[in-house]
């Protein structure tokens, strides 16, 4: 099984990725969300030219940020700096575009994206809309040294609903869900195995990578330690961004939380509303720290309870068994991601990798 790491995109986030390759990990992800974190594709470039094994992928690019010609020419422009180690992951987008106010792209607008940046990147000529024409395009001299269009670039696509997932059987592409507990990643594996068998693929072809936040806990250390609530607690609050998303602008919630953990997220729906209450675009105030810290005010609804359902948070013995289920069941990737400030956290991942050597 592989493992890899999620970043929130720092701009040093190399030194990070260097420290990961070190201990073995496989792959480094790297979130494209401009209004919070720092540009993904810069700080690929960074870590390209520090490391020489580990695989570096956006995870994931969101197609509203920049055109697929622009997209297919960084790409192309990482693989010539880390030949055959780029993977492009792709998303209809979700903190990038809530962050401004947005609820992800239409599903048709990304397939068109894909089709028309792994046609550059495979070198083919290819009619693609601009302004609100339709040009054919290519890259006029990738013989010119300044791109590496050779090495195959992998495309890996986040996929939550049917849609997505006939699309990324279609393609064959490999498969990324983000969950927080054996049950939900097993049911979404089930899911796109059912669509790949539909499209006719052999089973043993799907890639699939579960991303994560956790905290690996010590023995008798309470899943809602400081430590817990850095390394995890930002997944926790992203299940209750999510419901205040729905209440306030009637975004989809597909996160939502069990009954039994319904009141704490009534209740911080309600306290919301006096976040920052002069800021009349809410969605400025929710997702500030989204994925990458737990605010202040948000502190008393992470419970325990709450970061136990939402991350794969546990002591060594617990997580070794999850993960382990997410294996057999034919995960092939587990990814987690780092919070900025807590990267030290990497050293404790690296024993339960060690552990599916």
């Amino acid at each position: 099984m592989d493992f890899g790491i999620a970043l929130a995109t720092p701009a040093d986030s190399w030194k990070t990725v260097k420290r990961a390759e070190e201990l073995g990990f496989s792959h480094a992800w790297f979130y494209d969300t401009q209004m919070l974190s720092g540009d993904c594709f810069v700080a690929m470039g960074a870590a390209a030219v520090n490391t020489s094994r580990i695989r570096l992928g956006t995870g994931v690019l969101i197609p509203s940020n920049r055109i697929a010609a622009v997209t297919a020419n960084a790409f192309a422009t990482l693989n010539q700096l880390a030949p055959g180690r780029i993977d492009y992951g792709i998303g209809t987008g979700f903190t990038g575009r809530r962050a401004m106010g947005f609820g992800a792209m239409k599903m048709a607008d990304m397939e068109e994206y894909i089709r028309v940046s792994m046609a550059l990147l495979n070198e083919e000529t290819v009619e693609a809309e601009f302004e609100g024409k339709r040009s054919r395009i290519r890259f006029l001299n990738p013989e010119a040294g300044c791109i590496n269009t050779k090495d195959p670039v992998t495309l890996n696509i986040s996929a939550y609903g049917p849609r997505g997932r006939r699309l990324t059987a279609e393609l064959g592409a490999r498969w990324i869900t983000f969950t927080g507990d054996v049950p939900t990643a097993n049911a979404h594996l089930a899911d796109m195995q059912q669509s790949w068998a539909d499209a006719g693929r052999a089973a043993d072809d799907l890639y699939a990578t579960n991303f994560a936040l956790g905290c690996v806990l010590e023995e008798g250390e309470p899943a809602d330690s400081e430590r817990a609530i850095v390394q995890a607690g930002p997944r926790a609050t992203v299940q209750l961004h999510r419901a205040v998303d729905e209440a306030v602008q009637g975004l989809p919630n597909t996160g939502k939380l069990p009954d039994w953990l319904q009141d704490i997220c009534n209740r911080y729906v309600q306290a919301a509303a006096n976040f920052e209450p002069e800021e009349k675009d809410r969605y400025l105030v929710n997702h500030r720290g989204h994925l990458m810290f737990v605010r202040p005010e948000e502190r008393p609804f992470v419970t325990a309870d709450l970061i136990r359902h939402t991350s794969w948070t546990g002591t060594e013995k617990e997580l070794l068994e999850q993960i382990g289920q997410l294996r057999d069941a034919g995960y092939r990737q587990f990814t987690v991601q780092l919070i900025p400030g807590a990267e030290d956290a990497l050293e404790d991942w690296a024993r339960i990798k060690a552990a599916f050597a």
